[in-house]
């Protein structure tokens, strides 16, 4: 190998560059970020592109020059949104890394169920600011400050609406122990919280579970540990097997006043069932940063316009300070394609992460 041909279809800065380039001397990285911001204007839904796209974001070069960096490229550093057709036009394409690390984002692209390598930063992502983020909704509801709004509006208080709880010895149940879960436990558990959660793999000892973790158990186990939760975080991979998680049985084995936050991706949770339970006054309240068609349209009304529901438009990653080790897992992987070795996170299509 004389040299392998990069093309990041994202901005890179100088410093990302320097260690890219760094790796080997064999690197040869093109930056082109924005030059597909044109066909992706294009051919995503309007509702994305206001949400990822500049607003004069109009791509660069002719597509006869885009499909040239393409054509040349032998690992692709990417993100979201991405050219749908990327795979077609790519015939020397070995590898794709996803900036993100959720692999879900891929699938309406020709990516998903390629011959290409993919891989995820899952793992190295911006997990304390999600934990903050978990801890934040889970203080919002456990104190009442829902109510504040409300209060506000009708210009009275409705003292005895607040219902404050005290969080020390209080139990939260983390769906998904990755590397965010393991965030959200850590930091619940600074503050005096008893936590469980699930994983596909859970620890066959005490000794291995993770930091401020009293408990992990299997998925199958999940409807028992609601019913002893206060709390529930999902922050889960969104797979065919995790699809409508939270669905009825679910909430239903939860327990009354439960607050639920989902930091992972809308569809886990069944928003029919969600507003089902809330309507019956089986929730103390839900705080979603995710929801079913958040990169195509605005959430359910029946859900925004509750007061019970706190709903971001996936903000939970974002902080002034940016932890983000994307580029840490792409050099440490590049490392190991241009040595022959196995590559980290590689993206399991039948798993769907």
């Amino acid at each position: 190998m004389t040299h392998v041909n990069i093309l990041a279809i994202q901005p890179v800065s100088a410093a990302e560059r320097a260690k890219i380039e760094a790796v080997d001397a064999r690197v040869r990285l093109t930056d082109a970020g924005g030059w597909f911001d044109g066909e992706i204007r294009e051919t995503w839904p309007a509702f994305t592109t206001r949400r990822y796209l500049r607003a004069d974001a109009a791509g660069k070069g002719s597509r006869a020059e885009r499909d040239a960096l393409l054509a040349d490229a032998e690992v692709v550093l990417g993100g979201f949104p991405f050219p749908l057709d990327l795979r077609g036009r790519a015939p020397r394409l070995k590898w794709f890394h996803q900036r993100p690390a959720g692999a879900s984002n891929l699938v309406i692209g020709d990516l998903w169920r390629s011959d290409v390598v993919v891989t995820t930063s899952r793992g190295y992502a911006n997990s304390l600011p999600i934990a903050e983020y978990v801890l934040g909704a889970i203080i919002h509801f456990a104190k009442g400050l829902h109510r504040a709004a409300a209060d506000r509006q009708e210009g009275a208080f409705d003292h005895r609406a607040y219902r404050p709880l005290i969080l020390e010895g209080k139990t939260v149940c983390v769906i998904g122990a990755g590397g965010i879960g393991r965030a959200v436990g850590k930091l619940c558990a600074s503050v005096g919280m008893r936590v469980v959660g699930t994983r596909r793999h859970p620890p066959k000892s005490r000794a291995d579970l993770p930091e401020g973790f009293a408990e992990l158990r299997g998925a199958e186990e999940l409807h028992a540990l609601l019913g002893e939760s206060d709390f529930v975080a999902v922050c889960c991979q969104w797979t065919p097997e995790t699809s409508n998680l939270l669905g009825r049985a679910a909430f239903d084995a939860m327990k009354k006043g439960a607050v639920v936050v989902n930091v992972a991706r809308g569809e886990i949770v069944d928003e029919e069932a969600l507003a089902a339970a809330l309507q019956a006054g089986h929730l103390r309240g839900a705080a979603l940063d995710v929801y079913v068609g958040e990169f195509e349209r605005e959430p359910d009304p029946r859900l925004w316009s509750d007061p019970r529901v706190l709903i971001t438009p996936h903000t939970s990653a974002a902080s002034d300070e940016s932890r983000h080790r994307a580029i840490e897992l792409f050099c440490k992987n590049l490392r190991a394609y241009l040595d022959g070795r196995p590559l980290e996170n590689v993206v399991d299509w039948d798993l769907g992460y």
